[in-house]
Formats: structure tokens, sequence, C-alpha cells
């Protein structure tokens, strides 16, 4: 008898039979266009101002994302009508290129950890940090929202965004010093 195959089936490849998953793609090419917000789901959100202690949240949220293999989603959020340079501090009255600030902050993940392997995301936003930071986590159903700690002493006296999105954030929120 004649069997096609003579050492039985052949293997299968990876894409026959099932349906496609989506690649994980480098980082370097992600960004807010680049997935719909439907395609963001249960991600580590990471609030993000380039501040020391939001550097070590964005280490501590991509190793998190990573380690419960879900997306990083890193957020970056303006004041209302205001745009401050994220390198030199200053104030200008209108939004800049929203690409080259996507670009920073991919490029700060890059200068804090190894972001291989990782689904990652970009999104800006303009309002109040802590407002906009909780309805992005309610948003996308964040599992984590990793934030920097309070920088300045009088934030810990008059509140500050990690108070606020402790008592009011839809999912757990980690503070790193």
């Amino acid at each position: 008898m004649n069997q096609p195959y003579p050492e039985g089936e052949p293997e299968r490849r990876p894409d026959q039979g099932r349906s496609r998953e989506r690649p994980r793609a480098d980082n370097k090419h992600l960004g807010p266009r680049s997935a719909r917000p439907s395609d963001v789901v249960h991600p580590v959100v990471v609030g993000y101002d380039g501040s020391g202690s939001a550097r070590n949240a964005l280490a501590y949220g991509a190793g998190m994302a990573r380690r419960l293999a879900r997306p990083l989603l890193i957020v970056y959020v303006t004041a209302p009508g205001v745009y401050c340079e994220p390198l030199t501090g200053q104030v200008v009255g209108l939004a800049r290129d929203v690409e080259s600030l996507e670009r920073w902050l991919l490029t700060e993940l890059d200068q804090v950890t190894d972001a291989q392997g990782l689904e990652v995301h970009v999104r800006t936003r303009r309002g109040s940090a802590a407002r906009e930071l909780a309805a992005v986590a309610a948003e996308f159903s964040a599992d984590a929202l990793v934030i920097g700690a309070a920088r300045h002493f009088w934030h810990q006296l008059g509140g500050s965004v990690p108070t606020w999105l402790a008592k009011h954030a839809s999912c757990p929120v980690i503070v790193v010093p």
C-alpha cells in the first residue's frame, strides 16, 4: 500500500488550522495609530512624565507586563491648553507634534529596560493627570496602573496624583519611588 506520507502526517505550520494571531511587534513600530483601542486588552498602564520616579515606574511596569504576558500602555498627560516640553521643561502654548512625543516615550522605554517581546502602545492625553490616567485604565480594563511617587513635599500635603488614583482608579495602583 502506497502512503502519501511515509512517516505519518506532515507537521502543521503554526498558521494552519487556527485563527491567525496578531504578531507582537517590536516596540519601535508601535504607537497610537498602530492598534485600535479594542486591540489593547487588559494592559499594564504606566503614567509617565519624565521624572526619575516615573522612569522607575516605567521599568517596573514593563517587567510586570512581561511577567503577566500583557500589553504595556504608556500614557503621557499634558495640562489642558498648555504643553510642557519633556526635555527642557519649557511651557509652550500649542501642542507639539504627537508623533515626536511618542518617539520620545519609546526612546525613554528603551533607555530604562529591554522592551524585546513586549507589545507596547503609547497614548497622549490632555487634562488632569489623575483623571486621565484613571479614564485610560477604565477604558482599557487595565490589570494595573503603575505611576511614580509624588516628587515634592507639597504634593503630599495638598494631595497628589497617586493619592487621588488610589481612591478613584478602577484597578490596582502601584506607586514606585
